[in-house]
């Protein structure tokens, strides 16, 4: 893996809305997002379509083509941050060149949602490792828990460092509301409670990779997740996928896993990491936990992690080496 560079005051970060852009409603809260990093010390580029958005994309898919290889070509620029997610980051996948970017200086790509379909490509395909973890607009001065305060350390590591993480003390099961309260943290109400199947009573470890299940399941086996290529890569290491669900329901919860399943992916891996699911239960004949269990998946399993759309969010570094302990505990090294 290539590591980009550690994030230290003056590194200039450009804010790409390569998927969706930030309307009206929500500029107080991007602005505040803003003013906060710029206070610690970073440099910001802004995307000119930023504060666009229409259709759930801030340009047509050619400009946040040209806008992102932009960033991506430029060497001034140490780390990209979307503000959020979105629905079409899959558009730009077959437009960017990726013959161009191999000579280009690795650049963090941080963020989730959306924001993992371009990371995965770009760590499969560049071999660049990306950050998955809270989004810019979630990013704000009041944030204080402790697993968005393991991402400010996170960014300041270089190849060959390592951070650990534990499971968050509470999530937020409903959003705070932001457009009325710009300034407003997390609503953590509910207690964190991460769960295991088939974990064995040693540590596990493995090459880190994954992302938003609702998006990177259409990119699955395409040139940009070959996850069975990625796991041929590291097969002294292994491999340890992550995935997470905005709103997939318990159905097609359960046939995504069975995908993954039949195509032989879940036989490849160490270990399986599954974030809180944010789709609202419409089923009353299957729960996300019995899906689990009927998909019948034997490698190690946690689930309920923080990861994903019910905030806090774990940093999870794809392409690290991670182990994670029978008190799960996990460790991060950037090698």
């Amino acid at each position: 893996m290539q590591y980009p560079n550690a994030l230290i005051a003056g590194s200039k970060i450009a804010v790409c809305a390569f998927s969706s852009g930030v309307a009206e409603a929500f500029q107080p809260r991007l602005t505040l997002a803003l003013d906060h990093f710029e206070a610690l010390g970073f440099k910001l580029v802004l995307d000119p379509n930023l504060n666009h958005n229409h259709q759930h994309v801030s340009a047509p898919k050619e400009i946040r083509t040209s806008q992102l290889m932009q960033y991506l070509l430029d060497d001034s620029i140490d780390a990209i941050m979307p503000p959020w997610g979105g629905e079409f980051a899959m558009e730009l996948l077959d437009l960017l060149d990726y013959d161009k970017l191999a000579a280009a200086k690795p650049k963090w790509i941080i963020g989730f949602s959306d924001v993992s379909t371009l990371q995965i490509a770009l760590s499969i395909r560049l071999g660049w490792a990306s950050m998955h973890t809270a989004n810019l607009m979630q990013l704000v001065p009041n944030q204080q828990d402790n697993v968005t305060q393991a991402f400010y350390h996170a960014i300041t590591l270089g190849k060959g460092e390592c951070f650990s993480q534990t499971p968050s003390n509470y999530f937020e099961k409903e959003h705070s509301n932001i457009i009325e309260n710009p300034e407003t943290p997390y609503n953590l109400t509910e207690r964190t409670n991460w769960q295991t199947l088939n974990w064995p009573n040693k540590s596990v470890s493995g090459r880190l990779i994954g992302g938003c299940l609702d998006t990177i399941i259409f990119t699955l086996d395409s040139p940009y997740f070959d996850l069975a290529s990625f796991c041929e890569s590291y097969q002294q290491d292994g491999v340890i996928l992550y995935i997470e669900n905005a709103e997939l329901s318990p159905t097609a919860w359960l046939r995504a896993l069975l995908m993954l399943k039949f195509r032989g992916h879940l036989s490849r891996i160490n270990a399986l990491l599954i974030g809180r699911h944010a789709g609202a239960i419409a089923d009353k004949q299957l729960d996300f936990y019995q899906a689990l269990k009927q998909a019948e998946i034997h490698i190690p399993i946690i689930f309920d992690m923080d990861i994903g759309h019910q905030a806090p969010n774990l940093t999870l570094i794809n392409g690290a080496l991670c182990e994670i302990t029978p008190e799960l505990e996990l460790k991060q090294t950037l090698i």
